[in-house]
């Protein structure tokens, strides 16, 4: 079971994207809890009382709290860093503003269906990645972490740094080989840098900066992949 919110003040849209997410679990045999809000507020107040939320597709240009006054709120005071936000809005000028607010996905409208099923099949995808774990070796120990929890990589000779918010764990081995066992949203922006996409703040067209308040340099050879990726919305 998965619980999706829509939040946008249109009672249209929010019918409409209602639709589609029905849809979308019909052809997957998902079931789903979808929850409605048309005010920041009424959203906020219910997450505060306690809902939880897997997926939101969130309206950037709501009428009084906006959609990325929202996303802060989830970030930082509810400190949710897992739920999956998918901003919507009929401009496309905001990516680069949203990225504090570390959303999963930008839609322009009017919203299509292949918007919302490749939106919702990536969401499930990451959410089901939350739980899986990686597996390293450090002499004789073994540990797994998860995924989730992983900000970046970093390459130091032989030797790999796993860095997280609460931790530093190193382990031999090289990135080339490194990238071969991570999920999709992990990809390199040096050749001593993989980066979790999930946790930037900030991006530059040099650096970006993670959610530890890291700032990583971005070499030439990776600068366009990594604008194509992170300012793909």
């Amino acid at each position: 079971m998965y619980t999706i919110g829509i939040c946008d003040d249109g009672k249209n849209t929010c019918a409409s994207i209602e639709e589609m997410i029905l849809q979308y679990a019909a052809k997957n045999k998902l079931r789903l809890d979808i929850q409605v809000w048309q005010a920041g507020e009424e959203l906020c107040k219910y997450l505060e009382q306690g809902g939880h939320l897997d997926v939101l597709f969130l309206d950037i240009e709501l009428i009084k709290l906006t959609g990325i006054e929202v996303g802060y709120f989830i970030r930082n005071r509810m400190e949710d860093r897992g739920m999956q936000i998918i901003y919507i809005s009929g401009h496309s000028a905001y990516a680069q503003k949203l990225f504090k607010t570390q959303p999963m996905d930008f839609l322009v409208k009017p919203i299509t269906v292949q918007q919302i099923d490749a939106s919702l099949e990536l969401a499930i995808k990451l959410i089901k990645s939350n739980s899986e774990r990686f597996e390293f070796q450090n002499g004789r120990d073994y540990y797994y972490m998860p995924y989730s929890e992983i900000i970046y990589f970093e390459s130091n000779g032989r030797k790999i740094k796993i860095v997280t918010m609460k931790t530093e764990q190193e382990f031999y081995g090289v990135i080339k080989d490194l990238k071969k066992r991570l999920p999709k949203e992990f990809f390199p922006i040096h050749q001593s840098y993989v980066i979790n996409e999930t946790n930037v703040v900030r991006y530059a067209y040099d650096m970006v900066e993670m959610n530890n308040n890291t700032i990583l340099s971005i070499s030439k050879s990776f600068r366009k992949q990594v604008r194509e990726r992170l300012l793909k919305g």
